[in-house]
C-alpha cells in the first residue's frame, strides 16, 4: 500500500515539472504583417520564407498557417493547375481544423475559418465543383454573421460579410434553389456599406488588411453595383501601386478591359514588375491578348497562344480558342481560323458564359460579319468612333440575316449608349429587343439591361426597373445567368 502511494505521488510530481503544452495563439504580429504585404501582393515565395521564419522563431502561432492558405489561392485562383489543385485542396480543411486550437476567446477564432471556407469556395468553383463550393460558401457565410455577432467591433468581419450578403442578394434565378437550400439572405445596401465602412475604417486592421478591401471593394462596385467610372475613378484617387504590387495590376487591367478601356489595360500591363519573386501565370498573356485584339493588332495571337501553351486550367480556354480563330479570320488567314474553330469543342469547359457562347459559335458553320465582328472588338476595346465610323450610312436593311440585323441594332445602340449619346441609343436598343426577344443571342435582352442602366442614370427609377425586369423576363438566351444578375442588382439598387 505504502508502495503504491509513493509510486503514484512519484507520477505526479513527473507531470507537475513536465512543461505545460503551449497555447496556440492568433500573433498577427510584426513578421506576419509583413509576410501577408507580400503575399497580397503576390510576391508568394517572399511571403512564404517569411512564415517559415515565423513558424520556426513561434511555432505555436496559428496565423502563418493562416496566410499560408492566401498562398494556396492566388496560386490556384490565377493559373489552375489540375496537379497542384491535387496537392493542395486538402491544406483548406487541415488549416480550419488547426484554427480550432485556438482560443475562441478571439475573434480570430471564427474569422480565419471564415476566410479559409469563403477561399475554398472560390477556388471549388474554379475546380467544377460547384455543390462542395456551395456549402464551404455558406459555412463562411455563418461564421461571418456569428462572428459579428460575438465581435461587432472587429472591422474585418465586416469585409466579407459585406461582400457575401452582396453576393447573395443578386444570386440569379437560375441558382436560386442553392441560396434558399443554404439559408442565406442578401442585402445589397447594407453589404456595401459594411465593406465601405471597414474600406475607409481608420483602425488596425483596416490598415492592414487595406489593399485586401479595395480589391473587393472595386470588384463588387463595379459588377454588383454598376460603377464602372466611380471605381475608374476611385483608383486614381487612391494612388494603387499598379507597377509593384501585382494584384493590383491585376485589378487594374482586368477592370480596364471589362470598362472597354484597352489601351489602359495594355499600359498598365506593359508597365506591371515582373520581377522574379512574383507569381508566375499566364493570366497576363490573356490579358495582354484580349487588349490586343480590342483594337485588331495584328501581334494579339502571341498573346493567346502564349496562354493556351501554358495554361493548364479550363476557364476561358474555349473563348481564347474563339478569339484566336476571329484574329485569324480578320487577318484572311481562314486555314487557322477554321483548325482553331475545331478545336473550341475539344478544349476547355463550359462553365463561364463566355466559355458557353465559344461553345455554341464552335459549332456553327457560319462566319460572323466581318464589318460587325470588327466593329464589335473595336466597341469592346473602347474604340468607339472608329466602329462608329465602320457602320456609317448602314441600317439594318443592309443586313439580309436576322442575327446580323440583330446585332447591328444593337451594336449601334451601344456604340451612341458608350458616348453619351442616350436618345440616340434608345431606338437602336429597343429595335433591337424587337427582332431579338425570343431568339437566344443576348443582344435583346442586353438592350433592355443597358435601358435600364440609361433610365437609372436619369433617376427615373421606376421606368429603370421596368426594363431590368424585362432583361430577367427573356428566357433561354446566352449570358442567361450574368445578365439577369446585373438586372437584379439593377433593380435592388432602385427600390434602395
Amino acid at each position: 500500500m505504502i508502495y503504491r502511494f509513493c509510486s503514484y505521488m512519484f507520477w505526479l510530481l513527473c507531470i507537475a515539472v513536465l512543461p505545460a503544452a503551449a497555447q496556440k495563439s492568433f500573433d498577427f504580429n510584426t513578421n506576419c504583417r509583413l509576410a501577408y504585404k507580400e503575399i497580397i501582393q503576390l510576391r508568394l515565395e517572399n511571403g512564404q520564407r517569411m512564415l517559415d521564419a515565423e513558424k520556426l522563431q513561434h511555432p505555436d502561432n496559428l496565423i502563418p498557417h493562416f496566410l499560408e492558405n492566401y498562398i494556396d489561392f492566388f496560386t490556384l485562383f490565377f493559373n489552375e493547375d489540375p496537379a497542384e489543385y491535387k496537392k493542395r485542396i486538402d491544406n483548406v480543411e487541415e488549416r480550419i481544423e488547426l484554427m480550432s486550437e485556438g482560443p475562441d476567446s478571439s475573434p480570430f477564432y471564427l474569422y480565419t475559418k471564415s476566410v479559409l471556407h469563403f477561399q475554398g469556395a472560390a477556388i471549388r468553383v474554379k475546380f467544377g465543383e460547384r455543390w462542395d463550393a456551395g456549402w464551404e460558401f455558406r459555412r463562411s457565410y455563418l461564421q461571418s454573421k456569428e462572428n459579428l455577432k460575438s465581435f461587432p467591433s472587429f472591422g474585418p468581419n465586416q469585409l466579407y460579410y459585406g461582400a457575401m450578403q452582396m453576393v447573395t442578394a443578386t444570386i440569379p434565378d437560375g441558382y436560386k434553389w442553392l441560396s434558399n437550400l443554404l439559408g442565406m439572405k442578401g442585402n445589397m445596401k447594407g453589404g456595401m456599406e459594411r465593406v465601405r465602412q471597414f474600406l475607409y475604417g481608420k483602425d488596425e486592421w483596416s490598415q492592414l488588411f487595406h489593399e485586401e478591401a479595395v480589391f473587393y471593394y472595386c470588384y463588387l462596385q463595379f459588377y454588383l453595383n454598376n460603377d464602372k467610372k466611380g471605381v475608374a475613378a476611385f483608383i486614381g484617387q487612391q494612388q494603387l501601386d499598379v507597377v509593384n504590387n501585382n494584384l493590383f495590376s491585376y485589378l487594374a487591367a482586368n477592370l480596364s478591359l471589362n470598362s472597354q478601356q484597352a489601351e489602359k489595360a495594355e499600359e498598365v500591363l506593359n508597365a506591371r514588375n515582373r520581377a522574379p519573386a512574383y507569381l508566375v501565370s499566364p493570366v497576363w498573356d490573356l490579358e495582354m491578348g484580349y487588349a490586343k485584339l480590342h483594337h485588331l493588332e495584328p501581334d494579339a495571337h502571341i498573346y493567346f497562344e502564349n496562354f493556351i501553351r501554358q495554361f493548364k486550367g479550363k476557364f476561358y480556354v474555349k473563348d481564347v480558342l474563339l478569339k484566336l480563330s476571329w484574329h485569324y479570320y480578320l487577318q484572311n488567314d481562314q486555314g487557322k481560323a477554321d483548325w482553331y474553330r475545331k478545336e473550341i469543342l475539344k478544349r476547355g469547359n463550359t462553365d463561364t458564359d463566355a466559355d458557353k457562347l465559344a461553345q455554341k459559335e464552335g459549332k456553327s458553320t457560319r462566319w460572323p460579319n466581318r464589318m460587325l465582328l470588327q466593329a464589335r472588338l473595336l466597341n469592346d476595346g473602347g474604340y468607339h468612333r472608329e466602329a462608329l465610323r465602320l457602320l456609317h450610312g448602314k441600317t439594318t436593311n443592309d443586313f439580309p440575316v436576322v442575327e446580323e440585323r440583330l446585332e447591328f441594332a444593337y451594336r449601334v445602340g451601344r456604340l451612341y449608349d458608350d458616348i453619351g449619346a442616350y436618345n440616340e441609343a434608345i431606338p437602336f436598343y429597343k429595335e433591337a429587343i424587337g427582332i431579338g426577344e425570343t431568339r437566344k443571342e443576348y443582344f435583346a435582352a442586353r438592350a433592355a439591361l443597358h435601358i435600364g442602366f440609361i433610365y437609372e442614370g436619369r433617376n427615373d427609377k421606376k421606368t429603370a426597373i421596368t426594363w431590368f425586369e424585362k432583361c430577367i423576363g427573356m428566357k433561354d438566351h446566352d449570358f442567361k445567368n450574368s445578365l439577369d444578375q446585373r438586372a437584379k442588382a439593377g433593380i435592388g439598387r432602385c427600390k434602395e
